[in-house]
């Protein structure tokens, strides 16, 4: 089969490799329809998740049909089509049970990696490091999913793939980022980030009741934050983030903050530019500009929401405004089964259709190129999704109608 292999820091290939085997009785293969490049793939293209190595296949948004199941497989059978989230779970341990699936404590063969670095581990992740398991991911024409009657999702026939595809990940994951900040009607959010993630934040804090406030400074992102989710935005290279945001509320300042941007986020001024240099000399591992700006802009007893990813070390972390404003946290991998099929019944009732989003449609093969445009973000690319039915020379699908002013 065909399949998206990582070999070095900005390095990717589409190449041939073995098709994937059932090793479990519990596990299913899928025969790939659609698969998408998250914005926290990119930091595996960019060099800043650790335990990568050479042929390692990437991807975890990605959904299909049911080619080959094991023979203790009950909930699916071949010819079922299924959305895939993107956290492996066991369904029966002791956080599964509390519906806390991506800090499963089975589903990791690596956890003791993860847990020298954190403490302790957490679910395997699939296409993303040994540290999360080692999983092949499902930038490829098929994967083999363990746990299949925990994970997998049947879909109705009535919505497309692209309506059901961002179920696996970035809908579910921008929806929990809202869901943390115990929304009341009227409140105001403020999210930083206004990407595919940002995005879904933005409409289910709108949906939960928040007033919301998009902060990015592309300006195709900040125009679908207020074509998609209906949010008031900020360019922060237009305006002072912090200023503005303490004019809300009375000027009391956002009641919850969202940092959907994580570790490799973008600064102005000195900041952004002592943020840069500090990690490309491995003083810290990660930029945590969006997340020191979230901290000194959201109002007293609020809350601080991170969806966007993290993978070690921050500096300048204001603990001390954290602390005297009495600021909760709350952050991690998304528990997408937990919330997968509620999601499925907003897009099934017409609520939203999460397809708005995509700017980018090809066939695996142009995904290296595509890497590379997702990241600079050129060609008003905001969401790539990469179809597998289509030939290698297939052209480029180019969405910009869904952008324009």
């Amino acid at each position: 089969m065909k399949a998206l292999r990582w070999h070095g820091t900005g390095d990717v290939s589409v190449d041939t490799v073995d098709d994937p085997q059932i090793l479990d009785a519990h596990d299913c293969i899928i025969d790939v329809s659609l698969t998408a490049i998250c914005g926290s793939d990119l930091h595996l293209f960019d060099g800043y998740i650790p335990t990568m190595e050479d042929g390692d296949i990437l991807g975890h948004e990605f959904m299909g049909e049911v080619v080959e199941v094991g023979s203790g497989v009950q909930t699916l059978k071949k010819g079922d089509r299924v959305v895939v989230p993107f956290p492996i779970a066991c369904g029966h341990c002791h956080y599964c049970n509390r519906d806390e699936y991506s800090l499963c404590d089975n589903s990791n063969p690596n956890k003791e990696v993860q847990a020298a670095a954190y403490g302790y581990g957490g679910a395997g992740l699939y296409g993303y490091s040994h540290m999360m398991g080692g999983f092949d991911g499902g930038q490829a024409e098929y994967v083999r999913v363990p746990y299949a009657d925990v994970g997998p999702l049947k879909v109705p026939e009535s919505l497309t793939d692209e309506q059901v595809l961002f179920l696996t990940d970035i809908y579910p994951t921008g929806y929990q980022a809202a869901v943390n900040c115990d929304i009341q009607q009227g409140d105001v959010v403020a999210v930083w980030g206004c990407g595919p993630v940002g995005l879904f934040a933005q409409i289910s804090a709108k949906m939960l009741g928040a007033q919301v406030i998009g902060i990015d400074r592309i300006p195709e992102r900040l125009r679908m934050a207020e074509q998609f989710a209906g949010s008031t935005v900020l360019n922060f290279e237009d305006e002072d983030v912090f200023d503005k945001l303490k004019e809300v509320n009375d000027g009391r300042g956002p009641n919850a903050c969202i940092d959907a941007v994580g570790l490799e986020a973008h600064g102005l001024g000195l900041t952004g530019v002592a943020q840069k240099a500090e990690q490309a000399l491995k003083l810290q591992t990660d930029r945590g500009t969006a997340l020191i700006e979230a901290i000194q802009s959201c109002g007293k007893g609020g809350t601080v929401s991170i969806a966007g990813v993290y993978g070690g070390v921050l500096n300048h972390v204001n603990m001390g405004a954290a602390f005297g404003k009495g600021l909760t946290f709350k952050m991690g991998q998304t528990h997408v089964q937990k919330y997968i099929r509620d999601l499925l019944g907003h897009v099934e009732r017409g609520e939203l259709d999460p397809s708005y989003i995509i700017t980018h449609k090809a066939p695996l093969a142009k995904a290296p190129e595509l890497y590379e445009t997702f990241r600079d973000k050129d060609d008003d690319c905001v969401k790539v999704v990469l179809d597998t039915s289509w030939d290698d020379d297939h052209e480029v699908e180019v969405r910009t109608q869904k952008v324009e002013a």
